[in-house]
C-alpha cells in the first residue's frame, strides 16, 4: 500500500470532513491551536509562504532570507509543487483570488 493510501484512514477522513465544514477563520484557527503546537502552525504556514515565493520565481536564497526557511524545506516544497498531489496549487489559487483586486 502506498504512503498516501496508508495515510487516508477513517480518522483522516473525519478531520477532512471537519475542515471542509468550517468557513469561519476564527473557528479554523481555534482548531489549529488545539490540534497543533505553535511551532507546527508556524512551520506549516511558512511552507505556504515558500510555495508562494517559488511560484513567483524567487530564488532559494531570496526565499531563505525572506521566510527563514531552510534550503531543505524550500527544496521539499519545490518538489511538492512540481510532483505533489496539487494541494499547494489549490492553496495558491485561493490566496491569489483573495489578493486579486475587485472591480
Amino acid at each position: 500500500m502506498s504512503q498516501p493510501a496508508q495515510l487516508r484512514t477513517p480518522e483522516v477522513d473525519a478531520l477532512l470532513r471537519v475542515l471542509s465544514a468550517l468557513d469561519d477563520e476564527d473557528e479554523i484557527f481555534a482548531l489549529l491551536e488545539d490540534l497543533f503546537t505553535i511551532r507546527e502552525i508556524k512551520e506549516t504556514s511558512q511552507r505556504l509562504s515558500v510555495a508562494k515565493y517559488l511560484a513567483e520565481g524567487k530564488s532559494y536564497s531570496a526565499i531563505e532570507e525572506i521566510t527563514g526557511a531552510s534550503a531543505t524545506t524550500i527544496a521539499r516544497v519545490s518538489k511538492c509543487l512540481s510532483y505533489g498531489a496539487g494541494g499547494y496549487k489549490v492553496a495558491l489559487e485561493i490566496l491569489g483570488e483573495q489578493d486579486a483586486p475587485t472591480v
